[in-house]
């Protein structure tokens, strides 16, 4: 049908790669789409040839628009679908508007290169996120495989690996996977010294800590001391409870509010390269803080606003509506959980934490409101005592969680 987007992978052995499904499309094409590097991959059809703007994702719709009726054919690299062009026309057009006809990824060319097996293998794209993006999936045995925005990432790369106690991991840097000039380096990070080779690489990295290094998983409850900050934080036992209580799930969306260091935002989206949060932190050196925290446990994606609820009016349409929120400061302030309570659909979830009488008290009036679970906990840690061991209390905190119904009956 002729409003129909096809959508072919090429990989960088171009035309010739190709499987006769794939060259039929080309060829039958009126328009073809793709980058300068794909559209010289593929011979003269006499179609007419649309390189891509940049930045392309705001004109690519009306690119799309402009040429309606008219047989489309879009070239990508290697598998659209994976970290691709095609997973966003399946986004703009939606799938019954969309063919997609893959090529081997590069991550699978990777794989093969490599013997690992493709489905235990983490992939890490930084072609449009930070580097320090990969860092939590950086664990001592981990097999990870990058894609690189350009031939600078991999330096970059060897260097955070090395800055953040990973400095005796093996990296190795394929170029050009799959075409007749495919290029392969090996090294170590901390040693990394190599030049600048093919802009289109992948980076296959087995991942050695450094002696002493404190462990950082994804699993909540990261000891306090990797946090940055003035001590105004929910600390790990807690914040491992906490966690449990607002049951992160991928691409779900946290609010932070009252978030001090920035902890339980940070550690929601640890849990999954797709989990999303927003704090709330009305001291600005705080804000600096958590920036800061953010970016040393690699999601500097974090957004940061204002003192709630004021801020709340100042939330992009795309983060408006939270799956779940936690309350960790500022429970007194007036109309904040309820505004709070508002801004949750149905099936969201909000957790409080209080650790003062006047704060418990607005939690016991939620819970006669809205029903929820409530607890306290009390944590002791051991403390050197002159030659002894001795428990120290920490601060006592009532936890009240709960899930809003659609018709406001708490679960």
């Amino acid at each position: 049908m002729r409003d129909e987007v096809v959508v072919v992978g090429i990989g960088a052995d171009g035309w010739n790669g190709l499987a006769p499904r794939a060259r039929h499309e080309v060829e039958r094409a009126e328009v073809l789409m793709g980058s300068r590097r794909q559209l010289d991959l593929v011979p003269d059809s006499g179609a007419l040839r649309v390189p891509w703007p940049s930045p392309l994702i705001p004109a690519l719709q009306g690119l799309v628009a402009e040429h309606a009726g008219r047989q489309i054919c879009v070239l990508a690299s290697g598998d659209p679908m994976f970290h691709g062009i095609g997973v966003t026309l399946v986004d703009l057009l939606g799938a019954e508007r969309v063919q997609v006809i893959p090529h081997p990824s590069s991550a699978t060319l990777a794989c093969a290169r490599m013997g690992w097996p493709a489905h235990a293998t983490s992939v890490v794209s930084l072609v449009d996120r930070p580097v320090e993006s990969l860092l939590p999936a950086a664990v001592s045995g981990a097999r990870l495989l990058v894609l690189s925005r350009d031939e600078h990432t991999p330096a970059a790369v060897a260097a955070q690996l090395t800055h953040h106690g990973f400095g005796e991991s093996h990296l190795t840097v394929f170029g050009g996977l799959g075409g007749p000039t495919e290029s392969r380096i090996d090294g170590t990070a901390s040693t990394w010294t190599r030049e600048l080779g093919n802009r289109l690489n992948v980076i296959a990295i087995e991942c050695r800590a450094d002696p002493g290094r404190v462990r950082l998983t994804r699993i909540p409850g990261l000891p306090d001391e990797v946090y940055s900050g003035d001590g105004q934080m929910t600390k790990q036992e807690i914040r491992a409870v906490t966690l449990c209580a607002l049951a992160p799930a991928p691409g779900e969306l946290l609010w932070d509010v009252g978030a001090g260091s920035g902890t339980i935002a940070i550690e929601w989206m640890r849990t999954h390269p797709r989990c999303r949060a927003v704090a709330f932190e009305r001291n600005a050196h705080r804000v600096k803080t958590i920036e800061e925290n953010a970016r040393t446990l690699g999601v500097s994606s974090l957004m940061v606003l204002g003192e709630s609820p004021g801020a709340f009016e100042h939330v992009p349409a795309a983060l408006s509506l939270p799956d779940a929120i936690f309350v960790g400061g500022g429970l007194t302030r007036k109309g904040l959980l309820d505004e709070c309570w508002d801004r949750l659909g149905s099936g969201g979830r909000l957790v409080a934490n209080a650790v003062t009488a006047e704060s418990e008290v607005v939690l016991l009036q939620s819970v006669s409101k809205h029903g929820g679970q409530i607890r306290k906990f009390q944590v002791y840690r051991g403390e050197p005592l002159g030659g002894f061991t001795t428990w120290r209390p920490q601060l006592p905190v009532v936890q009240w969680s709960v899930t809003k119904q659609s018709k406001g009956c708490p679960s």
